[in-house]
């Protein structure tokens, strides 16, 4: 399925004002040094958050048109229409920009088993941290979700891992 191609500029409008910003109708997103801006995606029937994200002007734009959730990756430098090798696309049900227009929140459906992890877990924030304990050593991590939604062996075979240590 090829992808419209729209140009961003007439999507979103030019930053004039605190105003405009804060209160206005408009679309006006603030991308950092990098160009990117910080996207929480969370399961739309649960609530739960499934992971974090980050978008370029191109990522937000697909992700606009298309209905579907694209990110910008930046272990791999490209964007990534979040589905199109594991078949778990996030169908986006609402579209969330914060007061500042900074970052955004993402409500998803998950098409698939409704994982969203590379590694296999529905959740890419799969493990929790005791907090208000300072062990004499590393910070030891609890696994909050007991087995993984799929194997990414299977799913994605041989193909190079999508984050960087």
């Amino acid at each position: 399925m090829s992808t419209p191609t729209v140009d961003s500029k007439r999507l979103f409008a030019a930053r004039t004002s605190v105003e405009q910003v804060e209160e206005g109708l408009v679309l006006a997103p603030r991308f950092d040094d990098d160009g990117l801006l910080p996207c929480v995606t969370t399961d739309n029937s649960t609530g739960d958050v499934l992971m974090l994200g980050y978008m370029n002007e191109e990522a937000l734009t697909q992700t606009i048109v298309t209905g579907e959730a694209h990110y910008w990756s930046r272990s791999r430098q490209c964007l990534w229409h979040k589905g199109a090798t594991s078949g778990l696309t996030q169908i986006v049900v609402d579209l969330r920009i914060d007061d500042d227009q900074d970052a955004i929140w993402l409500r998803v459906n998950v098409a698939g088993s409704g994982a969203s992890c590379h590694v296999g877990y529905r959740s890419c924030f799969y493990r929790s941290v005791e907090v208000g304990n300072a062990p004499g050593g590393p910070v030891q991590l609890t696994f909050t979700e007991s087995e993984r939604t799929f194997d990414p062996e299977e799913v994605y075979g041989n193909a190079p891992n999508p984050t960087q240590l």
